[in-house]
């Protein structure tokens, strides 16, 4: 097994609890999850400068990028009232800027 490939499994299960949090609308625990998945993906870019996939792997990563970017699609909806709610808050704020 590929380490590399136990990185993008480790992303893809730090996307889901990042979906099963926006599901519950625990917006805190979407930050916390999203931080892990920055630190794993800085984790697999530095390895990746020294291992190679290969072609069954490859094949492996796109299923598991495939579902990264699903889970990642699904949050953005489930966040968008949420963003746009913060938004409105936010320019509300910058009036007291001014």
């Amino acid at each position: 097994m590929s380490l590399l490939i136990d990185f993008y499994k480790a992303i893809e299960e730090s996307s889901a609890k990042m979906l099963e949090a926006a599901k519950a609308e625990d917006w805190d625990g979407v930050v916390r999850f999203e931080g892990a998945c920055a630190v794993l993906i800085e984790q697999l870019r530095q390895h990746a400068k020294s291992e190679e996939l290969d072609a069954a792997a490859r094949v492996e990563k796109t299923r598991i990028m495939q579902r990264i970017l699903n889970n990642d699609a699904q949050i953005r909806y489930l966040a968008e009232p949420w963003l746009a709610h913060c938004e409105q808050r936010f320019e509300g704020s910058q009036q007291y800027l001014h």
